[in-house]
């Protein structure tokens, strides 16, 4: 059996961040859980349920592999996550995110600009975190496991064959369909992540059990717990594909963002 887990993290601590556990027994993989905050993921390993809005909180990676572990039954092998990180502290662009900007740029798939300051500390955290807990920073070779970066909408252009980046981002729908109502909006929103899942459900068992009905997705809030939630299961898959030696690396030796290959 392997294990991975998929984390969307978010650049701030006080932002919830979705999380997602894939294992493997045999030849297939399921989607072992999904959640849209750490303390949600915590709760489901302690047979909890927690309700309500997801909060914020900083992460603690000992404490989620602790939990994935008691989900899995199985320690993690790889973690693969969509937040900036590199072996020395970041700055500014780094060569991953140029990589991925010449290799997807003309699909609208160019990362965001790190720095210093956004994710900066957060993003040390974390990569320290799970090197202390023995799953060191992988960017040329992640078939023995430890830790990825990798970043959803690449992986899903790969994913669906699309030419351009999949509009799914929850609050990005007036720039996806400028001049629809709101009414309209949503319900173009809830076809691209029913897409997204139908997808996701080819590569993994339990897709539609493990995520809410999109029925009942009526807020705001709801809206984008249901997206991080859509990233996290999309980062579980990309980690997958690394494991398998099935993902390309780009940028060097200090930073890299895996994505499936086509």
């Amino acid at each position: 059996m392997s294990v991975v887990l998929g984390i969307d993290a978010a650049w701030t601590a006080g932002r919830p961040s979705g999380v997602a556990l894939a294992v493997r027994r045999g030849e297939r993989w399921t989607l072992r859980a999904v959640a849209p905050s750490y303390a949600q993921f915590l709760a489901l390993a302690r047979g909890e349920r927690l309700d309500g809005v997801p909060t914020g909180t900083m992460p603690d990676a000992a404490a989620l592999l602790a939990a994935a572990q008691a989900l899995a039954g199985e320690p993690v092998r790889l973690v693969a996550i969509d937040m900036p990180l590199a072996h020395t502290p970041i700055v500014a662009r780094r060569a991953s995110d140029n990589a991925i900007a010449r290799a997807f740029g003309a699909r609208h798939c160019a990362t965001h600009s790190p720095s210093a300051a956004r994710p900066g500390a957060l993003s040390d955290r974390l990569r320290a975190g799970f090197a202390t807990a023995g799953y060191p920073l992988r960017t040329d070779d992640a078939r023995g496991g430890g830790l990825i970066e990798v970043y959803p909408h690449p992986a899903l252009v790969v994913l669906a064959g699309a030419a351009r980046r999949l509009p799914y981002k929850a609050g990005s729908s007036a720039k996806y369909w400028p001049g629809e109502t709101l009414a309209a909006r949503r319900r173009l929103l809830g076809e691209q992540w029913a897409r997204i899942a139908g997808l996701l459900a080819t590569r993994f068992d339990g897709v539609a059990e493990q995520l809410p009905p999109l029925a009942g997705v009526t807020t705001g809030v709801g809206r984008k717990a249901y997206e991080d939630m859509l990233d996290a299961i999309v980062c579980a898959w990309v980690g997958v594909t690394a494991l398998a030696g099935k993902a390309e690396a780009y940028g060097d030796a200090d930073s890299a963002i895996w994505v499936p290959r086509g």
